[in-house]
C-alpha cells in the first residue's frame, strides 16, 4: 500500500474531532428551535454564539448529523371578500416600512382539532414582521377583531398613526370597526376581491405559524393549541431569527433600530 495512502485512510483514526464543539452548538439550536432551521439560519445563530464559520460548512455539518429542517412548503389560500363598502387598495402591496408602526396589515385564519375550530386575529408591524397583537376565539365573532385591535391601539405611541390593511371580510367592514379606526386617526386599506397576495405579508406569517408549528404537532383540545400558539407567537417575536433583519428576532431588531 502507498504511504499516502495508508495515511490518507488511517493516519486520522483516533484524532479528535475539530468541529465536536461546533456540532454540539448545531444540535442544541436545532433542539430549541424543534427542526425549524435550515442552514442559513443556523449559519446566523451559530455567530450569534461567536461562531466564526460559512455557510457550505454549517451545510455540510448539517448533513453529516442528518439536521434537517422539517417545516412543510408554506402556500397561499384566497379569500374572496364583497366589494360592499370597500377601503381602496393603498398598501397597494408595498410592504416596506421604515420606521415602526407606520404600516400594519391583518387578517383572521382558522384551526381545526378534535372537531373543534379556533380563529387567530393578529396585527403585524411591516417595519420588523412583529405580531403587535394577537386574538384567539372559537367563532368568528365581531369581537375577535375588536378585541385585537384594541390591544394594538394600547400599544401603539400616541404620535403614531399606521396605515391597517386587511382583505375585504366582513369585520373590517363592520361599522363599530371602522369607527374605531377614524378615532384613532389610522388609515384603513384593503386587499382587491379575491388576490390574496395584496396581503401576502400577512399570509406569509400564517404560513410560518402553521408549517413551523400547527402541521408539526397533535392536539386533543383547542385549549392545547391555543397555549402553544400563545407560545410559538412569543418564540417569533422575541427568539425567531429573520434574515431580512440581519439574523435578528423582530423584537431584537426593534430593540437595536431604537
Amino acid at each position: 500500500m502507498p504511504r499516502s495512502t495508508y495515511y490518507t485512510y488511517f493516519g486520522d483514526e483516533g484524532a479528535e474531532d475539530k468541529y465536536a464543539p461546533l456540532k454540539q452548538a448545531m444540535r442544541g439550536i436545532q433542539e430549541h428551535h424543534r427542526g425549524r432551521y435550515g442552514y442559513r439560519r443556523m449559519t446566523a445563530a451559530l455567530r450569534q454564539k461567536g461562531h466564526v464559520i460559512n455557510g457550505k460548512k454549517v451545510r455540510r455539518l448539517m448533513g453529516e448529523l442528518d439536521l434537517k429542517c422539517t417545516v412543510r412548503p408554506k402556500k397561499y389560500k384566497s379569500y374572496r371578500g364583497l366589494m360592499d363598502e370597500a377601503s381602496p387598495n393603498t398598501m397597494n402591496r408595498e410592504f416596506a416600512a421604515d420606521q415602526p408602526n407606520q404600516k400594519w396589515v391583518t387578517d383572521v385564519t382558522e384551526f381545526k382539532v378534535a372537531g373543534e375550530k379556533l380563529y387567530l386575529s393578529p396585527v403585524l408591524d411591516l417595519y420588523n414582521g412583529e405580531i403587535v397583537a394577537y386574538q384567539t376565539d372559537t367563532r368568528p365573532r365581531y369581537t375577535l377583531v375588536g378585541t385585537m385591535l384594541e390591544r394594538a391601539l394600547e400599544k401603539l405611541p400616541a404620535d403614531s398613526k399606521p396605515m391597517l390593511h386587511s382583505d375585504q371580510g366582513w369585520h373590517y367592514r363592520y361599522p363599530d370597526y371602522r369607527q374605531r379606526l377614524k378615532e384613532a386617526g389610522l388609515e384603513q386599506s384593503m386587499s382587491r376581491k379575491g388576490n390574496c397576495l395584496d396581503n401576502a405579508a400577512m399570509e406569509s406569517f400564517f404560513g410560518t405559524l402553521k408549517s413551523e408549528y400547527f402541521y408539526r404537532e397533535k392536539f386533543e383540545s383547542i385549549e392545547q393549541l391555543r397555549a402553544g400558539i400563545d407560545d410559538y407567537i412569543r418564540y417569533y417575536n422575541h427568539e425567531r431569527i429573520k434574515m431580512k433583519l440581519g439574523g435578528l428576532s423582530p423584537v431584537a431588531y426593534r430593540a437595536q433600530a431604537a
